[in-house]
């Protein structure tokens, strides 16, 4: 007799991570004109035409949810050894992360795509649920920064200032995101964590510090290690928090294409990451530059960048801060 439901003899569904259409963590999927009630809403923006090298990022969403579904078991959430305890069990039980596809990106019209972005973005903050964002290389975090109408401070990191000036008719490449937001007015600061690529230029290194903006190399990373460097957001102040894979060193990112030596490892990305859920409220995140036409057939890169996020998710909505902001009030 054929299994009609699906599931397995056993009864139930094993969901294996090579079965079924893949959303993040197996999240509900909204669709662009569905209402959804999610405390924690993914989203993908999948372009790379600001990537000035090589293409294939574009990818990143679909690359990073495939992997996401390696994380899902049996039962909702994920258990940490190391912790000896769970995390996203209640948000994951009870359908709070959702996955709303992507935000429609059109070729060569980067204006209209970066549009598209902030359009998703803004849907995301009215419902009062917390954007995560699906790169992309990292000219997508410009439109995702200027969505936010609230007051926010800037966690960058990268190897890279991504600061460059505005020369030869471009200003939307993913070399340029970081001079747009820091000039966007509700950015009340930026920090930029893992600078060490001796593709910064000494224009790009002025600049940004001469617009008033914190600068810490690996060399001072080091130093202050990842509850120091957490400790540069202000106590209780929201903080948008924006991982380039290449601020880990190039050992762990080989489908990176702007990967450099000497990088922080997992553990410390992850520290400081989890050491700003305890500074205070998250506004939301992106993690962009995964490009999977250049990673290795396991898919390590898209794999840990998946690790990335499900690891601060959990940590995140463990935190003493973690509340689900109210949505705005609707005009009189």
């Amino acid at each position: 007799m054929s299994n009609v439901s699906g599931g397995t003899p056993g009864g139930g569904r094993a969901n294996l991570p090579f079965v079924g259409i893949p959303s993040f963590l197996r999240s509900p999927v909204v669709g662009p004109d569905d209402d959804f009630s999610a405390e924690i809403a993914v989203f993908g923006a999948p372009t790379d035409e600001g990537s000035p090298y090589m293409p294939g990022s574009r990818f990143g969403p679909r690359a990073l949810r495939e992997h996401s579904m390696r994380f899902v078991s049996g039962a909702p959430g994920y258990f940490d050894p190391n912790r000896g305890r769970s995390y996203l069990q209640r948000e994951m039980r009870d359908g709070l992360i959702a996955d709303l596809g992507d935000a429609d990106i059109i070729p060569t019209n980067v204006v209209s795509s970066f549009d598209s972005i902030s359009a998703f973005t803004s849907r995301i903050l009215s419902k009062g649920a917390v954007p995560i964002v699906l790169g992309g290389d990292h000219a997508i975090s410009y439109p995702v920064v200027r969505a936010f109408e609230r007051p926010l401070h800037v966690m960058h990191f990268d190897a890279h200032l991504d600061y460059a000036p505005f020369v030869h008719g471009t200003s939307m490449t993913n070399q340029h995101a970081f001079r747009h937001i820091a000039h966007t007015p509700q950015v009340r600061s930026l920090v930029q964590v893992g600078i060490r690529s001796l593709r910064n230029t000494e224009r790009m290194w002025l600049d940004t510090l001469g617009d008033g903006n914190r600068v810490v190399t690996m060399v001072e990373f080091r130093d202050l290690g990842p509850e120091g460097v957490a400790a540069l957001v202000p106590r209780g102040e929201d903080c948008y928090i924006s991982v380039d894979v290449d601020v880990l060193d190039m050992a762990l990112v080989p489908g990176c294409v702007s990967a450099e030596p000497e990088g922080l490892s997992y553990a410390e990305l992850r520290d400081t990451l989890i050491g700003l859920t305890a500074r205070g409220p998250i506004a939301g995140m992106d993690l962009v530059e995964v490009n999977p036409m250049l990673d290795v057939g396991t898919g390590v890169t898209a794999y840990l960048g998946a690790h990335t996020v499900v690891e601060f998710l959990g940590h995140l909505c463990a935190s003493e801060h973690w509340a689900r902001p109210a949505p705005p009030a609707p005009p009189s």
